[in-house]
């Protein structure tokens, strides 16, 4: 009897010992700058923009950020302090059909956040980030590991929405302990697709104007003096609307010496060329291919064209606006909440050629109203887009699981 009470009051010592450990853990992760791991797709797009953009900038304020995806993130260029790279890689063996990257990644999120400590995973892209930050938060137990999920748009409007992944789509995003959402068009999409069990914060996409910047003079150009230059940037889907873009500058270069400028790469690509040519503009279209440098190609646009039938945010038309470039974009989804109709560009149903020819021409034809409506542009990305309010706002996320 009394080895037993003996034996439960070193256990009660024991465990109070391991409770004020455990306070005292808290109380020293509250002192430190939050950890984060940031999980996104490596390749073209706004949502790998974004998150690279993010984790630069939360490291130049002192946070320890580590990217862990399948391949380094293209807008990584350069090495940055409190910036690490942690690869992904699934192992492959003759009974898969396709190798399980997806808990692949889930091993490598619990073992960087084991090995340093992280305090939050950040996945931008609810399918299938989020779903693998799930699982690592469940190993991770009992030590907390909270999971932050970005909405960016396909994630839900297409991919998630599909039958074959909807239920883990949203059992994934209901169990993150944050959603944010980079525009309120893809915040109330999200909550009508999978129903709302939690707040999505709206924390828009951001863009540095010291590095998006109007055009400066050099030898860089795309075009003869005198010819306009109409451009494009996209990872060339089927929602891009690349036809309409095709045809629009078809219209214009009757009217006016123009040059149109593609960047970028995709399932549309070879169908676009192949238009161009049907309709006789294959000299004057450029196609540049994926270009990790659109701060230095953008300024050299005199408009920039974005009919997508459906875009949660459309964060080239911001980088284009500030590079003072006025968009001529398409009404759908989040693209009002960025381009003001009449005011930094001119918006149109995504199959209106008629409406994008006539705005195009309006803009190329009257250079006082082009530079106008540029400028605006690049106020608007100042004051409503500005990277040190947005990063501010995810910090404050993060500082809200402590």
């Amino acid at each position: 009897m009394k080895r037993a009470v003996a034996g439960k009051k070193k256990a009660t010592k024991a465990s109070a010992a391991a409770d004020k450990a455990h306070a005292a853990a808290k109380r020293r992760a509250k002192r430190r700058p939050i950890r984060i791991g940031i999980s996104c797709y490596a390749h073209f797009g706004g949502s790998g923009v974004v998150a690279s953009e993010l984790g630069l900038e939360l490291a130049r304020r002192g946070y320890e950020v580590h990217f862990i995806a399948s391949r380094l993130p293209f807008r990584l260029r350069s090495f940055e302090s409190n910036v690490y790279f942690h690869e992904s890689s699934p192992a492959f063996y003759p009974v898969f059909d396709e190798a399980p990257s997806n808990l692949a990644l889930a091993t490598k999120m619990v073992e960087v956040a084991e090995n340093h400590h992280l305090d939050v995973l950040h996945v931008h892209y609810a399918m299938p980030f989020a779903t693998s930050a799930y699982l690592a938060k469940q190993i991770m137990l009992p030590r907390q590991l909270s999971v932050v999920t970005t909405l960016h748009g396909t994630d839900i409007t297409v991919i998630g929405a599909e039958p074959a992944y909807f239920r883990v789509t949203q059992f994934s995003m209901q169990s993150s302990d944050r959603i944010t959402a980079v525009s309120t068009y893809l915040k109330e999409k999200a909550e009508s697709t999978f129903g709302a069990t939690q707040p999505i914060e709206v924390i828009y996409n951001f863009v540095d104007p010291a590095v998006f910047t109007p055009r400066r003079r050099g030898r860089l150009s795309l075009a003869a003096p005198g010819t306009k230059v109409l451009m494009h940037a996209s990872n060339f889907r089927a929602v891009k609307n690349i036809p309409v873009i095709i045809q629009t500058f078809a219209e214009v270069r009757r009217r006016i010496p123009s040059k149109l400028v593609l960047v970028g790469d995709g399932p549309e690509k070879a169908g676009a060329e192949q238009l161009a040519r049907e309709l006789g503009v294959h000299r004057d279209v450029l196609f540049l291919g994926n270009q990790d440098c659109m701060e230095e190609l953008l300024p050299l646009a005199d408009i920039f064209l974005l009919p997508s039938s459906s875009e949660s945010f459309g964060l080239v038309a911001l980088e284009a606006m500030s590079a003072e470039v006025p968009v001529v974009a398409s009404n759908a989804g989040g693209i009002p909440e960025v381009v003001e109709h009449g005011f930094t560009g001119f918006l149109h149903d995504p199959g209106n050629v008629a409406g994008y020819v006539e705005s195009s021409l309006k803009l190329l034809t009257n250079e006082q109203l082009r530079r106008t409506m540029g400028r605006r542009g690049r106020r608007v990305a100042r004051e409503r887009f500005s990277a040190e309010e947005m990063v501010q706002r995810y910090v404050r996320v993060y500082e809200s699981l402590r």
